[in-house]
């Protein structure tokens, strides 16, 4: 089967979830106007990467006031944000992969997570990865994501979807987890770029045989509105915040599209499914070149909270939970 894949490197509209969200409208109508069936847009696209945690000193109280603004346009799970995002992929026909900044739903916690969610084109949430280890400053603004986000990956009839957000991909045993679910398309949204980058993406194709979709935002110190705190002092000087580099790979991990740098770009690339397949016969990460005789992975796949409660039937805690 060949079908055409698209990654989106673009700007969000910064820290404002509608406009984002509008925009990522838009932009999956032309990915789908030009024939593609998956879309997939960058890391924490809506309502933008908090690129700031790379120019401040943890303290700063600069990270207040920014993180407040991103805690407020954070995307719930589900939520009206997310019901857009559903109609944005059922208008269009598309499969759809988007990062987001996730607040949890019910609000009573503070934490954002980078979040990827897939959406069906019958509009339906397919799923959704929190990202596990944050790299760097990342973790003044997210969350750790655990397991029970970690597999999952949504079955399409051109193969089953899946990847992890940006430096995650270099975690050995959370890219075996994804290929022992016989992930064929690898989703790889980033906030990074360059030669090590692009290295990278085409390293993941050929170990797990995947076409791989490795797309960033594409933002320019001019998308930062006026009145943002700190403006002037963390983005005074005019260029690129993130120039992009996104790039489309095949499971032999030649190029097919990309990488493009410095601009706004939908990259469209036909891939041939049966090849993925048929490049596994020489290397099959989880068949016959896995060796479960000498080398094992065990995946805790547990949503871990925080506080757990046994309830009785009027739904207050039950004697055993309460305190002594």
């Amino acid at each position: 089967m060949r079908v055409k894949v698209a990654a989106i490197q673009a700007s969000p509209v910064y820290l404002n979830r509608e406009a984002t969200i509008g925009k990522a409208g838009e932009l999956c109508a032309r990915a789908a106007g030009e024939g593609a069936r998956l879309a997939v847009f960058p890391e924490a696209f809506v309502p933008t990467y908090p690129d700031w945690v790379w120019r401040m000193k943890p303290g700063d109280p600069l990270g207040e006031e920014l993180f407040a603004m991103l805690l407020d346009q954070a995307v719930r799970v589900p939520s009206a944000a997310t019901d857009a995002l559903g109609t944005i992929a059922k208008k269009t026909g598309l499969y759809l992969a988007i990062g987001v900044n996730e607040r949890d739903a019910d609000g009573r916690a503070a934490t954002i997570y980078n979040t990827l969610l897939y959406f069906g084109p019958d509009g339906t949430l397919l799923g959704k990865h929190r990202k596990l280890m944050p790299t760097g400053p990342e973790r003044m603004v997210w969350g750790f994501g655990d397991g029970s986000t970690l597999l999952g990956a949504p079955e399409t009839p051109f193969g089953r979807v899946g990847g992890l957000l940006c430096w995650e991909n270099y975690m050995p045993l959370a890219r075996a987890a994804l290929y022992a679910q016989g992930v064929d398309i690898w989703c790889a949204p980033t906030w990074d770029r360059g030669d090590a980058w692009l290295a990278t993406l085409r390293h993941i194709a050929r170990e797990g045989r995947v076409v791989v979709i490795g797309v960033a935002i594409a933002n320019h110190t001019g998308d930062i509105p006026q009145g943002t705190p700190g403006r002037e002092i963390l983005w005074g000087e005019d260029g690129w915040i993130c120039e992009g580099g996104s790039a489309i790979i095949d499971p032999n991990g030649e190029v097919l599209a990309g990488p493009v740098v410095e601009r706004e770009e939908i990259l469209v690339a036909e891939v041939d499914t049966a090849s993925i397949a048929a490049s596994r016969r020489a290397f099959d990460v989880c068949g016959h070149y896995a060796r479960p005789d000498v080398l094992r992975l065990i995946v805790d796949t547990e949503a871990r909270q925080f506080v757990g409660l046994s309830l009785d039937a009027s739904g207050d805690p039950a004697d055993s939970a309460r305190p002594s």
